[in-house]
């Protein structure tokens, strides 16, 4: 039986929900990357500014209420935070707008790491650019340093200075996260995870376990895409089975796997195409059976048993 009907009436509250922080969220969420233009960063054309407005606007409307974003997703023309501003402010109230430090681009747009002094500016900067008085939540997203003690425990004090509500950490491996939790709480790690880099199983599993969100990056992008550059979301024959024994696209079971690795996973696939976000958001209620997780190369992990959402919410 096809699903083409059901997910094309989904919202975001299909996907059903998770903790993050001390607030729940619809588990399809929202990646601003690719908002300022053709491709992330310098790496495209700045599109025009009613757009992204509208994609913002619409994806609140689907029941969107956690974005991602950084002061660093900027084009020559466009900033995400401010686009994100101008589309939402004054912001609902159960809107989770999350960002992360570390890295950074000034002006001209060249890139720096920041030291641990610097993160208090990088903070202030996004909000600034969102027009908030605190973040919800800011990850540390680790460079190339062995050890982030330093780094995070300075967003610990911004936390304890109210600028920041929760951190999480971002790029990271196990003992990074270790490190972390012993200075403050850990509410997200956001790494790479997808069909094809499954390079971070075991730290799912072990976020799955302590209660942590895991929000996977370019979890549609397939492999050897250019994930700057934007997501194929096709690619193996074996998703495009899947995707046609469903009727729905392969970048929707891409998503649909990525939901189905744990109850505590977060997508956060970006776009600045309204109708690819309706795409998106609906691939929430695509439920995926046992042969279609063997086909595409791995069963659900016990932490990951999604249950169908009831029929009165879709």
């Amino acid at each position: 039986m096809k699903d083409t009907d059901t997910v094309a009436k989904a919202g975001a509250s299909d996907a059903g929900t998770w903790t993050l922080g001390d607030r729940s969220v619809n588990r399809i969420g929202f990646g601003a990357m690719r908002l300022t233009g053709s491709a992330a960063f310098d790496l495209g054309e700045p599109g025009d500014r009613d757009t992204p407005v509208r994609v913002l606007r619409r994806a609140v409307e689907l029941g969107v209420h956690h974005i991602d974003t950084a002061s660093f997703y900027f084009s020559r023309l466009r900033s995400a935070n401010e686009l994100i501003n101008t589309a939402l402010a004054p912001y609902p109230e159960d809107l989770v707008i999350v960002t992360k430090v570390g890295p950074g681009r000034d002006p001209s747009g060249d890139w720096y790491t920041a030291t641990p002094e610097q993160l208090r500016g990088q903070v202030e900067e996004n909000l600034r650019q969102l027009g908030r008085d605190h973040l919800d939540v800011v990850n540390l997203r680790r460079m190339s340093q062995d050890s982030i003690s330093e780094h995070f425990g300075a967003l610990a004090d911004l936390r304890d200075a109210g600028l920041i509500r929760h951190l999480g950490v971002s790029d990271v491996r196990a003992e990074h996260v270790a490190e972390a939790r012993a200075i403050a709480p850990v509410v997200c790690v956001q790494n790479q995870y997808s069909l094809d880099v499954r390079g971070s199983g075991e730290l799912l599993t072990y976020c799955g376990e302590q209660g942590i969100a895991f929000v996977p990056f370019f979890a549609i992008a397939g492999e050897g895409r250019d994930e700057g550059a934007g997501a194929g979301g096709g690619g193996s024959a074996r998703v495009r089975a899947v995707a046609e024994a469903h009727g729905v696209s392969p970048a929707q079971v891409r998503l649909a796997w990525t939901l189905h690795q744990g109850r505590h996973v977060l997508a956060i696939p970006g776009t600045g195409n309204p109708a690819h976000l309706e795409e998106n958001v609906a691939a929430g209620a695509l439920r995926l059976t046992g042969e279609d997780m063997e086909l595409l190369g791995v069963t659900e992990r016990v932490t990951g048993r999604v249950p169908r959402a009831p029929r009165s919410a879709r």
